[in-house]
């Protein structure tokens, strides 16, 4: 018997299910974690590496939900595909911070299911308003801020941390790549006022996240 397509229903409860996932921490990733030599950290480092993996995985949430909201309201079948991919590498993205917290002793930010809602309707109303390209646009922007935002959080970790820095050189290899493939896809830069905003909005999340 044919297999159907997944009609909107269907798609409604995949969001749905990925959002309860996403926020109750049962995300698992496809591709296993960046390993490196684990050192033992003193206290005090065990809580500025949790402050940074916190605002990053308060990040991935952002980018998966994003993602999610772009997918469903592309056009586009090339387009629904790599919001679709780009998204699966944000669920390893946010397991592996997810995980790494755990091992800090340290739980995710509070304000997570605030930045998903957000995020989420970021991208539906950039699928539905924006053309493919300007909708690619967004997420090239989102993922180079992203690179800037973990080169400037690896700076920051505790210098013993090599767990966290190689899980965190991972995503930021991660993110370039997605950029890269969505700029092939034809993307078109955004408004400087608009990539300024973004960029506002990136700060106080991390922040808010981190401290949280």
């Amino acid at each position: 018997m044919p297999s159907r397509s997944p009609n909107a229903a269907d798609r409604l409860l995949a969001l749905a299910d990925n959002a309860l996932k996403t926020l109750a921490g049962g995300v698992h990733a496809a591709r296993p974690r960046p390993l490196a030599a684990a050192a033992e950290l003193d206290p005090a480092a065990r809580r500025d590496a949790a402050r940074v993996l916190r605002a990053d995985h308060a990040a991935e949430v952002c980018s998966q939900a994003l993602y999610q909201g772009q997918a469903w309201t592309a056009r586009d079948a090339a387009l629904r595909a790599h919001f679709a991919l780009a998204a699966r590498d944000a669920c390893d993205h946010l397991a592996w911070c997810d995980q790494r917290l755990r091992e800090l002793g340290a739980a995710p930010s509070p304000l997570n299911p605030l930045w998903y809602a957000t995020a989420l309707g970021a991208g539906l109303l950039a699928g539905r308003v924006a053309a493919g390209r300007a909708s690619l646009g967004l997420a090239v922007e989102t993922e180079l801020q992203a690179e800037r935002r973990l080169d400037a959080d690896m700076r920051r970790l505790p210098p013993a941390d090599s767990v966290s820095r190689a899980l965190l050189e991972q995503m930021r290899d991660d993110e370039a790549a997605r950029a890269r493939a969505a700029e092939r896809l034809g993307a078109q830069p955004l408004p400087r006022p608009l990539r300024a905003l973004m960029r506002a909005g990136a700060r106080l999340m991390s922040a808010a996240a981190g401290a949280v």
